[in-house]
């Protein structure tokens, strides 16, 4: 179980921030000199060294979101130049890619990010740079909403890459692009010129998401347990009824991948903070069945809590989680969740960037609790999110996950990509995969940091739908 430090603050985290961006520096440097484009996009890291891995196209926002980042930390504006000059050139084939669940990874990563900075001051206004930016996230939410599986009683998902059948956990935070294109003022057109309401997918997705891929120790099966999550749920996509539970990159459809869970974590706090910016008539305008926007965030909520509340119990102390919950060589490990986890161990790798991710979702949802407090125990509740997300954040701005040896081209270490079929790097001497770097898990630190530099700061996380322009 996590060891959540009631004391400790975002000032406190101030001098592993300066050590981040000087990592981040060191690396996004070595990597932009190093590596040939023509290898395609990196994933992540071998001996140090980042290398591809052909899976899906999902990564190459997070290496040029990581550039403009660390301009907004430090700004230097040789990153901005950087990072905005290849999300032009590199990008675009990203907008309008049909084949996977991913657009809230690579696009909103780039172009939401140079809107967002525009929108708040951070780089000068130009009115045709804003155009094009907008233009860029109103295709890509468009076209994420058109992978599109629909199932009974209004409900449906945008499918994974595995095919209509596939629910993926991570999609949720894909979510982020239609909410920016509806946001927008975009609607996704259809045969015969339907209007298709990309905030009523938006919130199809995210109650048929919470319906199956998360559990709330309800009876559902013999391994319901509150807060835990799978990775994968299957449909029949010709009756639209819900077959099973499944995984492709965690143990088993009856454990935790860590990482899913994470997403989630991370998704619907996020969702949250953008749903006080609608009101009852965005739900009516949108299709969907609830009855109120206080329903919706009701439910939110309720998944929020029971995945974050699941995430501290089943995290090792220092916060940093195990790849899998119900990864066989943990009963090796005895007590694991009572001490900080060991990414050196013999049995099992620990998944720092599911880490990063989680602490996000952390930090969120507890801030949008102390806003929304209704009662003593959630202002508790807010508290003990909030201290948790900075426990984790502290972790991860120090050795051994943060990369402070030169050579290295990952910023944060001790990540895993896919356990089950091998791909992660192991060293030498080692039995299991640590010391290496991914894209996702770079980025993400690359935003818990700057999230917590604002704290530090006296002001807000950033936001994703904070692009100036409203519907």
């Amino acid at each position: 179980m996590i060891a959540i430090d009631a004391n400790v603050s975002a000032p406190d985290l101030v001098p592993g921030l300066e050590s981040l961006w000087g990592v981040a520096g060191r690396c996004i440097g070595a990597l932009r000199r190093r590596w040939n484009e023509a290898d395609g996009t990196p994933v992540f890291t071998e001996a140090g060294r980042y290398t591809t891995r052909g899976w899906t196209e999902w990564t190459q926002g997070f290496q040029y979101g990581c550039a403009l980042l660390l301009f907004e930390a430090t700004g230097d504006e040789e990153y901005l130049e950087y990072g905005r000059r290849e999300t032009v050139t590199k990008m675009a084939p990203h907008l309008t890619h049909l084949g996977v669940h991913d657009h809230g990874f690579n696009n909103v990563s780039t172009y939401g990010n140079l809107l967002r900075m525009m929108s708040e001051g951070t780089i000068p206004e130009d009115e045709w740079q804003r155009s094009f930016y907008e233009l860029a996230l109103k295709l890509s939410g468009a076209a994420q909403a058109s992978r599109w599986t629909s199932l009974p009683g209004g409900l449906g998902y945008v499918c994974s890459f595995n095919g209509r059948h596939s629910l993926f956990s991570d999609t949720i935070r894909s979510m982020r692009s239609l909410a920016l294109a509806h946001q927008l003022g975009h609607v996704l057109m259809g045969e015969q010129d339907e209007r298709i309401s990309l905030l009523g997918r938006l919130f199809a997705h995210a109650e048929t998401t919470g319906r199956y891929n998360v559990y709330f120790g309800e009876g559902r099966d013999a391994y319901d347990v509150r807060g835990r999550v799978v990775h994968e749920s299957i449909f029949n996509v010709d009756s639209g009824a819900y077959r099973c539970p499944s995984t492709q990159q965690g143990y088993s459809p009856f454990t935790t991948w860590t990482r899913g869970l994470a997403w989630i974590l991370a998704g619907y706090p996020e969702q949250l903070e953008w749903l006080e910016t609608l009101c009852d008539a965005d739900v009516r305008s949108s299709g969907f069945s609830a009855d109120s926007l206080a329903e919706i965030r009701s439910r939110y909520l309720e998944i929020a809590r029971a995945v974050a509340d699941f995430f501290i119990e089943y995290t090792p102390t220092d916060g940093v989680p195990y790849w899998d919950t119900g990864a066989p060589g943990l009963v090796h490990l005895c007590d694991y969740l009572e001490r900080p986890a060991d990414p050196f161990n013999e049995y099992e790798p620990v998944d720092s960037s599911a880490a990063a991710i989680g602490a996000q979702g952390l930090l969120r949802l507890g801030r949008y609790l102390a806003r929304n407090a209704g009662s003593k125990s959630d202002e508790q509740a807010a508290t003990r999110y909030t201290q948790a997300g900075l426990s984790v954040a502290r972790t991860l701005l120090a050795e051994p996950y943060l990369s402070l040896a030169d050579g290295h081209e990952g910023i944060l270490l001790h990540t895993v990509y896919h356990r089950p079929n091998g791909w992660d790097f192991v060293a030498s001497g080692q039995t299991v995969p640590n010391g290496e770097s991914a894209m996702w898990g770079d980025y993400h630190l690359m935003e818990l940091g700057l999230m917590v530099k604002r704290l530090a700061e006296g002001g807000a996380p950033q936001r994703f739908f904070d692009t100036g322009r409203t519907t």
